[in-house]
């Protein structure tokens, strides 16, 4: 099965936590998103392994972007809550470290995709269509 079918809801969360920022400043663009999710993929996938690393400080709306998606990744992984307008949100079925990071490379070729379809923002006016 093909990550997008089998860990849709993963994504979307992930995803969810990318265009909250967008919708907080609108001249986000996909290069600012990728360098998030590369300094997660680096994070995650060390945790994977078993290894820690150092971590290059991330600035701008780039950390806004990495904070709000690291915090849907550590819902996912059970090790967070997330208010809702009604409280706390339920928590989901966990997921392992290693789907985290599978889960972030896919929405990385997904911006790479858009970004070269649509310009500059392309990914993000694209999945911004989808995730509200």
């Amino acid at each position: 099965m093909a990550i997008e079918e089998e860990y849709e809801d993963v994504l979307q969360n992930i995803e969810s936590g990318i265009i909250q920022i967008y919708k907080e400043n609108p001249d986000l663009i996909d290069a600012e998103v990728a360098t998030a999710l590369e300094a997660l993929v680096r994070i995650y996938g060390a945790e994977a392994q078993g290894k820690s690393i150092s971590s290059r400080p991330i600035r701008g709306v780039s950390r806004k972007v990495m904070e709000s998606v690291q915090q849907m990744c550590e819902w996912r992984l059970g090790r967070a809550t997330i208010a809702n307008p009604k409280g706390i949100a339920k928590a989901p079925p966990t997921v392992e470290v290693d789907t985290i990071v599978a889960c972030l490379k896919r929405i990385q070729s997904s911006i790479k995709l858009w970004t070269q379809k649509g310009g500059r923002q392309g990914y993000l006016n694209f999945v911004s269509q989808f995730i509200g």
